[in-house]
């Protein structure tokens, strides 16, 4: 009965991790494979998670609508040349917009010919106290990644709470890099 049980529970598990990706097309000449399920974000949802004037090129959501994929382009306008300057911007900006920053890992790699910057963290903002319903800290695990062309960046976030992080970090590694540009 003992292996039984055990068996089963490993069964559940390895399906668990098994996540299936699908090939979408999230804008004009970009495609990620997303985890089968996801859908499209509502507007709701998107208004948010995304609180700007700018609507994302493409974001979607877990059935549960806790675990994110987004293409947005950023506000900041590179050169292809400004990589370097780029990529130390863009790490004082994540640094800048949580209380807390453990950084798991960043770089640079190269996708099809293209150049990208990386930040894979768990981030930490506190809540505020006195206000009702926002008092407790928000602690996610977030994969973002940068397309720094000349007169435009695109941005690629994948996130999760934390306590989701070790089933979802190793797709979040793997939708990051089926990334494709044109």
């Amino acid at each position: 009965m003992k292996t039984l049980s055990f068996a089963f529970l490993l069964v559940i598990l390895l399906g668990f991790a098994e996540q299936k990706l699908i090939k979408t097309k999230v804008a004009d000449g970009i495609t990620a494979s997303i985890p089968e399920g996801f859908l499209p974000m509502e507007p709701e949802d998107i208004a948010q998670r995304f609180p700007s004037v700018r609507a994302p090129l493409g974001a979607y959501t877990n059935q549960d609508r806790v675990v994110d994929f987004s293409v947005n382009i950023s506000a900041t306008r590179w050169q292809a040349k400004d990589f370097d300057i780029a990529q130390k911007f863009f790490k004082s900006g994540i640094y800048n917009l949580y209380d807390r920053i453990e950084m798991i890992s960043e770089g640079t790699r190269t996708l099809k010919k293209k150049n990208y910057i990386f930040f894979e963290f768990e981030s930490r903002m506190n809540g505020k106290r006195g206000q009702i319903g926002n008092e407790a800290a928000i602690v996610n695990y977030t994969y973002i990644q940068y397309l720094v062309e000349d007169g435009r960046t695109l941005v690629f976030s994948f996130n999760c709470p934390r306590d989701l992080r070790q089933q979802w970090q190793p797709i979040a590694q793997q939708v990051m890099m089926s990334i494709r540009v044109k």
